[in-house]
């Protein structure tokens, strides 16, 4: 059950990770840039599985009463879920801005 949030977020990670992989198209496509791409990507799934595992470990479940457990244990899979997208969303925010700091256009002055 702790991957269920991965599990659930892995098509939308694939689609991102398939638009980080192809844009932009003016940036050279050289052997460094693909491994620097390759690496920013292995980076953001390691970080969205070990953020998400994270989130499902530290979320507090309501307490079991009489009538069973009290509504709120959907965030058992909703804050994995969330830790998750924001890590991968983070390190690749980061990885597009060092990408285009590498390889980006140079400016004439």
């Amino acid at each position: 059950m702790r991957y269920l949030a991965v599990l659930l977020l892995a098509p939308l990670l694939l689609i991102l990770c398939w638009g980080y992989w192809a844009y932009p198209k003016s940036l050279p496509r050289t052997s460094g840039r693909r491994i620097f791409d390759f690496t920013a990507l292995l980076l953001a799934v390691i970080a969205a599985v070990q953020c998400a595992v994270h989130g499902f470990d530290t979320v507090e479940l309501p307490a079991v009463d009489g009538f069973g457990r009290a509504s709120g244990a959907i965030w058992q899979q909703v804050l994995p879920a969330l830790y998750g997208y924001g890590a991968f969303a983070a390190v690749l925010v980061l990885a597009m801005l060092l990408r285009h700091a590498l390889w980006g256009r140079r400016r004439r002055s």
